[in-house]
């Protein structure tokens, strides 16, 4: 293999030269960013740094100006590296008669690892003819267990994956690891819509729609066994479903493309034993150095029809809420009943009333009439699951996971007299990725500010209807009026 080589896409590669190259690539590539961060930016450096940026840069605007030269240079460092790693996977693909737009995984947090193994065991094209017969195979253990037929070898798939599936989830949530990472929402599904596949497609080749419905089976069956044994409720399953569907179904088309050719005994044991440490392996990796959940933004804003002095009186603290119409609170997400005002202004505490229990919130910044700013302590759960045994806790509903950390409420008056009341959240939310997750949990942070604010909105109008020329002072203990 000539030095040229790497930077020209067309032609093929053998797994030997791949696997080689990989290696002495990635060790040269780690350790010059090892050097890099270390010498000239004083940063650790360890081979979980290349996950890591990708959940705290989140948005590149939230990040300090140390960090964005630091990343620009990792990311200039990287393209090199980058360029060789694409030209060298597609040149893998086309050795195996694969599409090439697998080269999407190559970018893939994770589960490029499993794609890397995958290229490394599976022989190219030519070595077709190198493969046993099939009437040499009948004395291992899968053609034993699964059927020739198709409804056969279908049904005996998802019964493993479904089992390994459900193996692989309680080692993640339910011993010491109790970790929700990339292993459990991101290789899981992938590997299980892959391995299904593989099954489902061991004795000859299987139909894409073929392959397709099983890959989606293995995830659903897997929802319905946590379900059944009350491991997780139906709320988070329904959240989980857009990105383990998603995934389950990019696997089970990269196990179609693999299964058009039979296997040889190498191809089976190395292929399936890579799938099947790889998934608890990297679980056991992010159990040991838990990544660090970057801080989250949500702002909301809304205009009322009234002055901030008015405003002011409902802000810190509100009477009992109606009864939601929200369609996440009335699927069982917690949501603010009431607040009440401990005191007045700085050292005063907040005392927030959930669905799930209550919020002790000090005041931090108080500048009556224009700017509250308070801590959140306290964990209640963040939400009640729907389960047909009816209350069940999970890990992932406790304050460990998702954790609010203060709020912040503006107010901005405008010339027409009206005020734009600007509220924001901070949180940390220890679910990955960071940034599917937090599509969720910006829009329920969003819909408890609307709750809130509506409300406010509604007694400030009111208020300022009754009386439009008087001007109300702030607020002291729980001692506003509600209007009649």
């Amino acid at each position: 293999m000539k030095f040229s080589d790497l930077w020209y896409w067309e032609g093929t590669i053998d797994r030997g030269p791949y696997a080689l190259v990989g290696l002495i690539g990635f060790a040269i590539k780690h350790n010059l960013d090892r050097i890099v961060a270390t010498a000239v930016f004083r940063r650790r450096w360890s081979l979980f740094n290349y996950w890591i940026p990708l959940g705290r840069a989140v948005r590149v605007t939230s990040l300090s100006s140390s960090d964005r030269v630091f990343l620009c240079w990792m990311l200039v460092l990287s393209l090199p590296f980058i360029w060789v790693g694409v030209v060298l996977t597609l040149r893998r693909l086309r050795a195996i008669g694969a599409p090439l737009w697998l080269v999407a995984l190559f970018f893939a947090p994770y589960l490029n690892l499993l794609f890397f193994l995958i290229l490394c065991v599976y022989p190219g094209q030519r070595a077709e003819g190198l493969r046993e017969p099939p009437h040499e195979r009948k004395n291992r253990t899968l053609d034993r267990i699964i059927p020739e037929s198709t409804l056969g070898s279908a049904i005996m798939a998802l019964l493993i994956t479904s089992l390994l599936g459900l193996g692989a989830v309680l080692l993640s949530v339910k011993t010491v690891l109790s970790v929700y990472g990339f292993g459990l929402f991101v290789a899981l599904p992938f590997c299980l819509g892959l391995f299904s596949v593989l099954l489902h497609g061991y004795h000859e080749p299987r139909t894409l729609a073929s392959c397709l419905t099983v890959a989606v089976l293995s995830i659903g069956l897997l929802a319905l066994l946590l379900l059944a044994l009350a491991i997780e409720g139906l709320i988070c399953l329904l959240m989980a479903a857009p990105l383990a569907l998603g995934l389950g179904l990019l696997g089970g088309l990269a196990g179609y493309w693999i299964q058009r050719r039979r296997w040889s005994r190498l191809e089976t044991q190395a292929t399936f034993g890579a799938m099947l440490l790889f998934v608890p392996l990297l679980m056991g990796a992010e159990g040991l150095k838990p990544q660090e959940p970057p801080l989250l933004r949500v702002s909301t804003q809304i205009e009322i029809n009234a002055r901030p002095e008015t405003v002011w009186r409902f802000l810190a603290s509100f009477p009992t809420l109606p009864p939601p119409t929200e369609w996440p609170f009335r699927m069982g997400i917690a949501y603010p009943l009431q607040s009440t005002l401990h005191g007045s202004g700085l050292g005063a505490r907040r005392e927030c009333q959930f669905s799930s229990g209550q919020f002790v919130e000090p005041i931090r910044v108080w500048e009556e009439n224009r700017r509250l700013v308070f801590t959140i302590s306290g964990a209640p759960p963040v939400m009640e699951e729907m389960s047909p045994y009816g209350h069940i806790r999970t890990r992932h509903i406790d304050g460990q996971y998702f954790q609010a950390q203060d709020a912040e409420f503006v107010l901005t008056p405008s010339a027409n007299g009206h005020t734009l009341l600007t509220g924001t959240s901070r949180y940390r939310n220890r679910m990955w990725p960071v940034a599917y997750w937090r599509l969720w949990s910006d829009a329920i942070v969003h819909q408890i500010h609307l709750r809130v604010f509506r409300h406010i909105k509604q007694l400030s109008e009111a208020s300022q209807l009754q009386a439009p020329n008087r001007s109300p002072t702030g607020s002291q203990g729980s001692g506003w009026q509600v209007p009649k």
